[in-house]
């Protein structure tokens, strides 16, 4: 009943939008099922406070569909002493979206300062946002690391060079936020957010409704002189049941879905992947690959007895189980070939870097497996105990797949499913040996992906969690993220990569696949590698 009157009071809110008649309005929807706990940039850890954030704040740089970086409030930017001091140009016509903590609801133009307050807010301990590491490198000895010269130049000084930082600066982190809200509004700056986005926050029913309005003094126009965004409000829904969620997106209550629920993959797609006949009159369905590597993690520490005392140890084993299984049937019957099989490396498609010519990584060979478990003294598996698998429910099929696979090769392998929380528990503490594990890029480099295997990263400090060590590796590593030079580093990159295959700490399963399934009334609605949702030039033909 409640859930029913809260429907009316945000519909009632939704339609009172601008000056709009109800016919006329262009309202973008969907639902996130998992929720949002913050419209605060400080606080986008996930996908979902991330989307949501997006449409209401903006940062220096952005990443465009290929992934390279571009302005945006920065005009441009000049990056000097050797990459240590980036100094950005700002752009005279940004303002805050109008509210009453400027003064009689009023607005104010972005400054140099309000970007010195905002990264200082993210290394603040006291604001405890876990976008803190963002800033590592930040040099605090010249000018605490962040200097307005003027209103409209800004400054970021590093202690050693680090080229992927600027990309790293299109993270929702580094959004601009203005003082005087977050003195206004404390806390509260998570439920009531001022920024400089598209649009601007109008209601937020939590569990139930997010309501934004267009921000009719946004900057951006479009190549035509044309203002953004052309939408004039977006609701978000907060229905946990995918369900509710798949026949919404089908009835066009929602504008589009993200991702694939194992509940809905076969009637929405074909095994080739393909979205099935009987939804394309009014679905189209957009993917591109997504920085997002599903893989085996082995433990390789000789510190640690559960490491040394298993076969797993043995670098020819790790190979043989590379080469033991079909990726490529794997993905079809059991994702319908929504992700990509992981044949390449462990960098992912969409990242350059990525072993887009095949020369190393692992294909299915049986044959070469069995070689290899012979030459390590395990003919056809004898010998060799049973292997435990863990993971959790999400992934059985999978490894049941791996386990039948096996199987064939003369090898046990008994699977241990897990809680959620217990398997990030056991793997962050080194307490299994052979595990299921999934990297998501924090940013578009190749260096995020690689760091997994950094020395210094070991767990639980950092993502090593097979706590690989190679001396080598680290060298070229702390060479490659100094190296400005973007083909060099691309280059170093794919050595790193070849490197980690060869000693086989990890068995790449698949990389993901961004999978958006859209209403044909939406236009202007791209899909990019790392899955950020940008309304700002979506169209709607039908209106409500």
């Amino acid at each position: 009943m409640l859930r029913g009157v809260l429907f009316i009071f945000v519909s009632a809110f939704l339609w009172s939008c601008g000056s709009h008649q109800q016919d006329s309005l262009n309202v973008f929807r969907y639902n996130e099922s998992a929720g949002i706990s913050s419209l605060d940039p400080a606080f986008t850890r996930n996908l979902e406070n991330i989307w949501a954030v997006n449409q209401l704040f903006d940062g220096l740089v952005e990443l465009d569909s290929n992934m390279s970086v571009v302005p945006l409030i920065a005009q441009s930017w000049d990056i000097l002493n050797d990459g240590t001091e980036y100094i950005f140009h700002l752009r005279p016509n940004v303002y805050f979206h109008s509210d009453p903590c400027f003064g009689a609801d009023s607005t104010r133009a972005v400054t140099a300062h309000d970007f010195v307050y905002s990264f200082g807010r993210i290394v603040d301990p006291v604001v405890a946002s876990p976008g803190k590491w963002v800033f590592n490198l930040v040099d605090t000895s010249r000018y605490g690391g962040f200097h307005a010269s003027n209103d409209s130049t800004f400054h970021v000084y590093l202690r050693e060079a680090f080229p992927p930082f600027l990309g790293m600066l299109s993270m929702q982190y580094c959004d601009v936020v203005p003082k005087e809200a977050i003195d206004t509004y404390g806390r509260d700056f998570r439920s009531h957010p001022v920024g400089t986005g598209p649009f601007r926050f109008a209601f937020w029913i939590e569990n139930v409704a997010l309501i934004y309005h267009r921000n009719a003094h946004f900057w951006q126009r479009d190549g035509q002189g044309s203002a953004l965004p052309y939408l004039d409000a977006v609701r978000i829904d907060f229905v946990k049941d995918m369900t509710g969620e798949y026949l919404g997106l089908l009835k066009g209550d929602y504008d589009f879905m993200s991702g694939i629920h194992p509940a809905f993959k076969d009637e929405l797609l074909t095994p080739d992947g393909t979205l099935s006949p009987s939804f394309q009159e009014h679905i189209r369905f957009q993917r591109t690959p997504f920085l997002k590597t599903d893989y085996i993690g082995i433990l390789v520490d000789d510190t640690l007895p559960l490491s040394t005392e298993s076969p797993l140890y043995n670098v020819l084993v790790r190979r043989a189980l590379n080469y033991g299984f079909d990726r490529k049937e794997m993905v079809r019957y059991l994702r319908n070939n929504s992700v990509f099989p992981a044949e390449g490396g462990f960098i992912p498609r969409g990242l350059p870097g990525y072993n887009e010519h095949g020369n190393y990584g692992y294909t299915y060979d049986p044959e070469k497996a069995a070689a290899l478990l012979k030459e390590a003294g395990f003919p056809g598996g004898q010998g060799l105990p049973p292997l435990v698998l863990t993971t959790t429910a999400d992934y059985v099929d999978l490894c049941e797949y791996m386990q039948h696979a096996y199987g064939k090769l003369g090898l046990q392998v008994n699977i241990d499913v897990l809680p959620s929380s217990t398997h990030r528990e056991y793997v962050s503490k080194s307490k299994v040996n052979l595990f299921r594990k999934s990297w998501l890029a924090d940013y578009a480099d190749a260096e995020n992906f690689l760091g997994l295997f950094f020395s210094p990263n070991f767990c639980p400090d950092g993502p090593n969690y097979t706590h690989f060590h190679s001396a080598s590796f680290d060298s070229l590593f702390v060479r490659a993220r100094k190296e400005n030079d973007w083909r060099t580093r691309v280059a170093l990159y794919q050595q790193l990569d070849s490197l980690v295959m060869e000693q086989a700490p990890v068995i790449p399963l698949f990389y993901d696949q961004v999978s958006h399934f859209v209403r044909k009334e939406v236009s202007g609605l791209s899909t990019n590698p790392i899955n950020l949702l940008d309304l700002k030039t979506v169209r709607k033909s039908r209106k409500e």
